[in-house]
């Protein structure tokens, strides 16, 4: 078996490399010391160079301007701008459209793919629910009218919708009184559409989304089996990517630290006490990157195992939710008073972490879920 990435992939991860060389982690003041958000918008120069260098039309088909890449190529560029903290909705907007070319209607992939993959529409996905703890797809309810082709009427409310501020569409899901699950593409500054003031540890504006029979045509409206499920996962995924990308840079950043910190004339990485435990974070993200990719393969092959799609997906956000808190603290530990520093950036590498876990969940959630699914499905 060969585990090696693509050429493609490869060139994918080595392209992100080269636009976020430039980035600086605090471009923007600390959210240790903003009492609002870090700033107005997302950074739309980084996401500029994204679109010229492909970045954002990964997934896309040649049709739409893309380069027909999988979910692999887009956690490899995902891990390189967490990095750097890229404040960029690159994960929102790829899933999302990913799952408007996978699910969609010609007329909605004509009209969005390739404005998105130039950067010139924006998309991110309400995937928290209502509380942050309820399915998202439970948070809003669906009707359609009567008539063929007749519109959607939604209602609810999505808490924690990352860049809601600045994207042109939010991909919300919702229930219907037949117990399916549909994707609506709601428009910014549609009627009967609002948005509430939300901060994350990050220091970036979310928003509370508040839907009050707000009418959606039905062509911006997914009513596929299974749709949610597989953007759902791809976003999952996609997470625990940022959290592997960010992991690995405050290693590194506490690797750098103590190798130059001397105690009793010796760097402190020569102690065994701290050596031990910058390589029990190691292993986190041995840990964290395999079932990382474990997961993102089965959703770019297809692959039909023992267990659905979902299993290596929970299986990743164990590693991953646990993991990357592991990382920061220890990195906290290990730099003491110098990791609190506004003006070092671990901090800010912190904040993101906290947003992570949070957004990925508590392991034990996703470990019960993984116990449902090995009793519903038999491994002999």
């Amino acid at each position: 078996m060969d585990f090696t990435f693509s050429e493609e992939q490869q060139a994918a991860a080595e392209a992100a490399r080269g636009v976020f060389a430039d980035v600086a982690p605090d471009a923007v003041p600390s959210p240790a010391l903003t009492t609002g958000a870090v700033a107005d918008e997302f950074d739309r120069a980084l996401w500029a160079r994204l679109a010229d260098a492909d970045l954002l039309s990964l997934l896309s088909a040649e049709e739409y301007g893309g380069a027909g890449l999988d979910a692999v190529a887009l956690c490899l560029v995902l891990r390189e701008s967490a990095k750097v903290l890229a404040r960029v909705p690159l994960l929102e907007s790829s899933a999302a459209m990913a799952a408007v070319q996978a699910y969609g209607g010609h007329e909605l992939r004509a009209e969005l793919l390739e404005r998105a993959g130039r950067g010139e529409v924006v998309l991110t996905v309400a995937s928290s629910g209502r509380t942050g703890h309820d399915p998202a797809e439970l948070a809003v309810t669906a009707r359609q009218e009567e008539g063929e082709g007749a519109d959607w009427i939604l209602d609810g409310v999505q808490t924690a919708v990352p860049w809601a501020y600045d994207a042109d569409y939010v991909v919300v899901p919702a229930h219907t009184a037949a117990d399916r699950t549909v994707l609506a593409l709601v428009p910014r500054g549609h009627g009967g559409v609002a948005l509430g003031e939300q901060f994350s540890t990050s220091g970036e504006r979310l928003g509370e989304l508040r839907l009050e029979s707000a009418r959606i045509a039905a062509r911006d409206v997914i009513d596929v089996e299974d749709a949610w499920e597989w953007l759902r996962n791809l976003l999952t995924t996609g997470t625990c990517a940022l959290a592997l990308g960010l992991g690995e840079r405050v290693l590194r950043m506490s690797s750098e630290y103590t190798s130059k910190r001397e105690q009793f004339g010796f760097p402190v990485a020569t102690f065994q006490a701290v050596a031990v435990q910058a390589a029990d974070r190691y292993i986190d993200l041995r840990a964290m990157e395999v079932t990382l990719w474990q997961a993102a393969w089965r959703i770019a092959s297809g692959a039909r195992c023992t267990l659905p799609v979902a299993g290596d997906v929970a299986v990743a956000k164990i590693w991953a939710s646990e993991g990357v808190r592991r990382v920061v603290q220890t990195a906290q530990h290990l730099h003491g008073g110098f990791g609190a520093d506004v003006d070092y950036p671990l901090h800010r590498y912190h904040a993101w972490a906290k947003h992570l876990e949070l957004s990925l969940g508590p392991a034990a959630a996703h470990e019960e879920a993984l116990g449902e699914l090995l009793a519903a499905h038999s491994l002999g």
